[in-house]
């Protein structure tokens, strides 16, 4: 099975539920399991609220997008902004580095989204954005895992 999708949204807090959701839905057909859904849509939530935090310093104007393939059981999905990207991502990329202290933020967005996909990717140029790229496999749900 192919399936494609785009999602645009204004860049706004309450619509990280939304792409969460939304992407959600999308993997339905994957029949994942409830461990599975769970890291997915984890995932989704960083990867989202990073574009609307920190590309957009939560600007409630701007767009982001979500382009997400299923192939087999394989979901390759990017979330993109055009904001103010980031000055150095391998920085960015280790745990506990945050540019927003006072808003209590972890630091721990990239190194949640690593341990959750298969593969990770950041690409950012600074004033031009940032895009997050990862790829998740599911595991078919056998008969016998159902019943547990």
């Amino acid at each position: 099975m192919r399936n494609e999708m785009t999602l645009s949204f204004v860049a706004i807090e309450e619509n990280e539920a939304l792409a969460r959701m939304a992407m959600t839905c999308f993997i339905t057909p994957l029949d994942p399991t409830l461990e599975e859904i769970s890291e997915f849509k984890t995932i989704v939530s960083e990867a989202v609220t990073n574009a609307i935090i920190h590309g957009y310093e939560s600007d409630g104007q701007s767009m982001v997008t979500i382009h997400a393939v299923i192939d087999e059981n394989k979901v390759t999905m990017t979330v993109e902004d055009k904001g103010g990207g980031i000055f150095d991502v391998q920085q960015a990329m280790e745990p506990m580095y945050t540019t927003k202290p006072l808003m209590e933020r972890s630091g721990m967005g990239f190194t949640i989204m690593e341990s959750f996909s298969d593969s990770l990717s950041v690409e950012s140029s600074i004033g031009n954005g940032t895009v997050v790229r990862f790829e998740k496999t599911f595991s078919p749900v056998t008969e016998a895992s159902r019943m547990r």
